[in-house]
């Protein structure tokens, strides 16, 4: 199960004074923290996979916070949110980088309670959505070993429906349904229709 032991936070700024300065403060607080020089050298660092927050300085050179958060936000294996870090008050650029899903907009110099206050949300909010990914993943390599028979008793189960309804609707005899159904549940270790619908929730189909 992941949990916020397993978070990171990413530093990203061009000041290397500042950069030591939130390494610390985070590093202090019991944080696991990873600092780069560079959008680039996050970039090159990253795999996607690991769950925390990135506080990202908005001007930077060769890449700009704006264009890594740009760069992630069309990659498809991380939603990993993102905190920006201004030292120039910007109205515009605030509700730019909010609207395209960053979970905050701080302006520098920021004291620091606010800003692990802010972390702490971000971390709570990838944490979740790690472990849910995890769990439609799950839900998915599990399904992909029924036969789609199967799959479709498995979706009727989980509408609440009888053997005897379900045989009617496939065009089956209710025999046939029972052992679709007694194969469903072994296939995927689950014990009643309950389950079966919780499966399928968390794998989308539902």
């Amino acid at each position: 199960m992941i949990n916020e032991n397993d978070a990171v936070i990413f530093i990203v700024d061009d000041d290397d004074a500042m950069r030591r300065s939130l390494a610390y403060l985070f590093d202090s607080a019991g944080w696991k923290v990873l600092a780069f020089a560079s959008a680039r050298d996050f970039l090159d660092s990253y795999d996607g996979h690991v769950p925390g927050c990135l506080l990202l300085d908005v001007r930077m050179p060769l890449m700009s916070g704006l264009e890594l958060q740009q760069r992630l936000n069309s990659s498809a294996s991380t939603s990993l949110p993102i905190i920006f870090l201004s030292g120039h008050g910007d109205l515009a650029m605030a509700v730019q980088t909010m609207k395209a899903g960053a979970c905050d907009f701080l302006e520098k110099p920021c004291k620091d309670q606010v800003l692990l206050d802010a972390v702490t949300r971000a971390v709570a909010r990838s944490v979740a959505d790690s472990q849910r990914t995890r769990q439609s993943s799950a839900a998915l390599s599990a399904l992909s070993a029924l036969t789609a028979r199967e799959h479709e008793v498995a979706l009727l189960m989980a509408e609440g429906k009888a053997s005897k309804t379900i045989a009617r609707e496939l065009g089956i005899s209710e025999k046939t349904v029972q052992v679709h159904r007694h194969n469903t549940m072994a296939k995927l270790g689950l014990h009643s229709a309950t389950e079966v619908t919780r499966l399928l929730m968390a794998s989308g189909a539902l």
